[in-house]
């Protein structure tokens, strides 16, 4: 740097808090070993993957450090003032995004290999800048926490989104073709009372509908079974030449009729009412099963519903006393979408498990993650074990898989932050992390052991939280 910029440098870097308080000869070795450069809005400073070797200090402007990935763009500024890029006793080797200006930006640079140096002779901006780093640390952790959170939310949302979708897609299918069975029931009983039936002919009637749509007993019957009653019953039909008998035959079938009681009910009514009544009796029957599929899908939306809101522990205070086998099932229920394909669930609880005092919701990431990681470890098929149990003061809830295993050289690093053995982009380290975090703010444990086709994380909690 030429000599005649080192004073209005040494000024400049006055006005930065890092180095407004240096004695001047220190000062002056690091405005001799100083890089300037300047760069217009838009320019790339370093892109993903170049090696990063310069502790940057900006004079004017604004850079933007920039991160994509599958999930969103992570975005970091630093402006005048401020002191970023590598910094002494950082592991940092290769920039992770990249770095753009978004003004017009002065900045100096010292190169890595001076480091050692300007330690020596600058001892207190040692200090100085490893509180630089830490703090740079907890945003950077911080944002990728809730990074997780948000992506382990998406997943959520999506698979929740997918459920409530089926039995509403299908209630309201039911609706549709309810309306067209009620029209086809009132045109089968305008048409019925013309025949002027007794009064005992229409007891006879409403007995057998009655007798034949109780919600209550539904009959379940295999396809082949149900098949053959139908063949039955259109033969029957067919004999009486009753109208359109191939619409009526399927639902007197599904409905448990046997042509012994439709020959009781033409000796009763006589033939020539008979179409008419059957033709009444399909359409009620019909009307009877839609209502049904449509209790049975919204009751399927309530639970879902309350299921997130025993997932979530919405509208409750954070800490306290809660039953976590209900915590574990709601969180089963919200994680449903995953365990579709081939997951088989088997549950050991213990009966006598007590209420404990906890975060319900920190607890349910908690079951969330390590259910998560175990369908993802057996690629969503295999055992999935859950067992809880009380230990004298504490709780257990082991959580296996028969997966292929955590490979034993990567073990000791299964806890660590940003450590991941999934591919690039499914997984950013984190999972673990948080989950440990929970564990630890409940004066808890968790531990794991794994081998090939059983993976077991054991987690400890206490009946009561510590007073604080």
């Amino acid at each position: 740097m030429p000599e005649k910029n080192a004073p209005t440098l040494a000024a400049e870097l006055r006005r930065v808090a890092v180095f407004h308080d240096l004695p001047d000869d220190q000062l002056n070795w690091l405005v001799g070993h100083l890089e300037e450069f300047r760069y217009e809005p838009g320019a790339v400073l370093a892109r993903e993957g170049d090696p990063i070797a310069h502790m940057v200090v900006i004079l004017e402007g604004e850079i933007r450090f920039e991160r994509p990935d599958h999930f969103a763009t992570q975005i970091f500024t630093a402006g005048a003032g401020e002191v970023t890029g590598l910094l002494p006793y950082s592991r940092l080797t290769k920039y992770g995004g990249t770095t753009r200006a978004v003004l017009p930006t002065r900045l100096v640079r010292l190169h890595k290999d001076l480091f050692p140096e300007m330690l020596q002779r600058i001892p207190l901006l040692g200090q100085r800048l490893v509180s630089i780093m830490s703090d740079r640390i907890r945003e950077v952790t911080k944002m990728d926490v809730q990074r997780e959170k948000l992506m382990a939310l998406g997943k959520l949302s999506a698979g929740l989104a997918h459920e409530l979708n089926n039995p509403a897609a299908a209630a309201q299918r039911a609706a549709a073709t309810l309306r067209e069975a009620l029209e086809a029931l009132r045109a089968a009983s305008l048409r019925l009372g013309r025949n002027h039936l007794t009064d005992e002919q229409r007891e006879v009637l409403a007995q057998f509908e009655r007798e034949a749509s109780k919600p209550e007993t539904p009959f379940k019957v295999d396809s082949l079974t149900l098949s053959e009653r139908e063949e039955r019953i259109s033969t029957w039909l067919e004999a009486r030449h009753v109208p359109e008998g191939w619409k009526v035959a399927p639902v007197l079938a599904d409905a448990g009729v046997e042509p012994a009681r439709l020959e009781s009910l033409a000796a009763q009514l006589g033939e020539k009412a008979l179409p008419d009544a059957l033709s009444r009796v399909a359409s009620l029957f019909t009307v009877v099963n839609l209502v049904q599929e449509i209790e049975s899908t919204t009751r399927r939306i309530s639970e879902l519903v309350r299921s997130i809101k025993e997932y979530s522990y919405m509208d409750q205070a954070p800490l306290q006393e809660i039953d976590l086998h209900k915590g574990i099932e709601s969180t089963l229920t919200m994680l449903t979408h995953q365990l579709k394909g081939g997951v088989e669930i088997v549950r050991d609880y213990d009966p006598d498990l007590p209420r404990i005092c906890a975060y319900g919701g920190e607890l349910n990431q908690v079951w969330t993650n390590l259910i998560t990681n175990a369908v993802d470890a057996m690629n969503g098929k295999g055992r999935l074990g859950i067992r809880t149990r009380r230990e004298i003061d504490n709780i257990l809830v082991e959580i296996s898989d028969t997966g292929s295993g955590i490979p034993p050289e990567v073990q000791p690093r299964i806890f660590e932050p940003f450590f991941t053995t999934k591919g690039v982009g499914e997984g950013t380290g984190l999972g673990l992390d948080i989950v440990s975090r929970i564990v630890r703010k409940h004066h808890g444990d968790i531990r794991f052991v794994s081998k090939p086709g059983d993976t077991r994380f054991r987690v400890c909690l206490p009946l009561t939280q510590p007073q604080t």
